[in-house]
């Protein structure tokens, strides 16, 4: 059924893959693994009060704050123990170092080997376009393509 909407000329869009080393690539699958068994860090009281947001806000500034005193029952404190690894720290989960980028002309500097492309969320529809076209000429990956 689903064979039958697609159309014969349409074809899906190749995804291109970064250049890793092993140890990257198992670095990656390390940081997946721990970000599952990481807690949700959230805000004092915010399962109390309606008006404050889930949203991760220090408690380190408050003389009675449960959290920074690390009682039993409260949610746990971002301490450094819970970063990943730091070989891959900052990469997209794909593999890809982030680039962001405002125009068609800031594609030069990008190596489709190591680096894909956030378009800015200041950018048009018409140069967004110009943007994922020439990416596509240049083997460049575009990760927030959308609608476009």
């Amino acid at each position: 059924m689903s064979e039958e909407k697609q159309v014969e000329g349409a074809k899906e869009p190749k995804k291109i893959k970064p250049s890793l080393t092993p140890e990257k690539a198992k670095m990656l699958q390390l940081r997946a693994v721990l970000n599952r068994s990481r807690p949700r860090f959230i805000r004092m009281n915010s399962w109390r009060l309606k008006r404050l947001e889930d949203k991760w806000r220090s408690p380190r500034r408050s003389l009675d704050n449960q959290i920074r005193l690390q009682r039993k029952g409260f949610p746990p404190l971002v301490k450094v123990g819970y970063r990943g690894p730091a070989a891959v720290r900052g990469l997209h989960p794909s593999g890809f170092e982030e680039v962001i980028v405002h125009s068609p002309e800031e594609l030069e500097k990008i190596d489709p080997t190591k680096q894909a492309v956030r378009i800015a969320s200041t950018v048009g529809r018409r140069k967004r376009i110009e943007i994922i076209k020439k990416a596509e000429e240049k083997g460049i990956r575009v990760l927030n393509v959308g609608g476009a």
